[in-house]
C-alpha cells in the first residue's frame, strides 16, 4: 500500500484532517513517548503539513516550516508514522517527499532538523548531516541536523 500524499497549508486542513493530525502526534510524541509537552504550538499556523493517507486513515505525518520560524532556513518537524503503519518504508517516502515539498514551497536548498538522536542514521540516510551536539528536548536526547544541495 501506498499512502496517498497531501501537502495543504494550516488553512487547507479540514477539520477531520487536522483532528486526524493532531490526535496521530498527540498518540506518538504525548502517549508513547510518555512526554507531557503542549504539541498544538503557535508554529501550526505557519506551516504546510505532509500527510499520507490510506483511505481515511492517516499512516504518516509532518509539517514543513517556512524560513524563521524555527530556524533561519526551511524546516521539517513533527515527523511521525502512525504505529499501526510502521516498518513498512512510508517513515522514508514521508522524508523523501518532506524534502521535495519544502524545497517548493520555500525555494529554497537547505532545510534544518532537530532530530530525534535514535533517529540520527535513518536521517544521514537522507542526506542530513549532524551539526550540532546532542541536547535534551522535553527530556529526549536530539541532534540539530542540516540538508544542503
Amino acid at each position: 500500500m501506498i499512502p496517498d500524499w497531501k501537502c495543504k497549508s494550516f488553512e487547507e486542513l479540514s477539520v477531520v484532517e487536522l483532528y486526524a493530525i493532531l490526535r496521530l502526534r498527540n498518540e506518538v510524541f504525548v502517549v508513547e513517548q510518555n512526554c507531557a509537552y503542549q504539541d498544538a504550538d503557535d508554529k501550526d499556523a505557519a506551516s504546510h503539513h505532509l500527510a499520507g493517507w490510506a483511505g481515511n486513515t492517516l499512516v504518516a505525518y509532518c509539517r514543513l516550516l517556512p524560513p524563521g520560524v524555527s530556524y533561519t532556513g526551511a524546516s521539517i518537524g513533527r515527523v511521525v508514522t502512525s504505529p499501526a503503519f510502521r516498518k513498512l518504508g512510508h517513515g522514508r517516502q514521508l522524508i523523501t517527499t518532506a524534502i521535495a515539498c519544502t524545497r517548493r514551497l520555500f525555494s529554497c536548498n537547505n532545510i534544518t532538523i532537530s532530530a530525534q538522536l535514535y533517529l540520527k542514521v535513518f536521517y544521514e540516510g537522507h542526506g542530513f548531516v549532524q551539526v550540532s551536539h546532542t541536547y535534551l528536548e522535553d527530556d529526549i536526547a536530539h541532534i540539530k541536523m542540516q540538508l544542503t544541495t
